[in-house]
């Protein structure tokens, strides 16, 4: 799971102005927002770069989540 919808919330920043920056298309992108398909690690670190934080921050934990 990542948090690239949450972190362009807290930027100010819509889901089409990313992905014109990663030269991906707005449905492409609205999959990686709501989790119905996830960015390769590439896509992600540029993600990341554009957004100016550390690429962790996109990801959810998934330490501690043992069922």
């Amino acid at each position: 799971m990542n948090r690239i919808k949450e972190i362009l919330t807290e930027q100010g920043r819509s889901q089409t102005w990313l992905a014109g920056k990663i030269g991906k298309s707005y449905v492409v992108v609205t999959n990686y927002c709501n989790n119905k398909s996830q960015p390769s690690l590439p896509t992600l670190k540029k993600i990341a770069d554009i957004l100016d934080i550390d690429i962790r921050e996109l990801l959810e934990s998934t330490k501690g989540n043992k069922n």
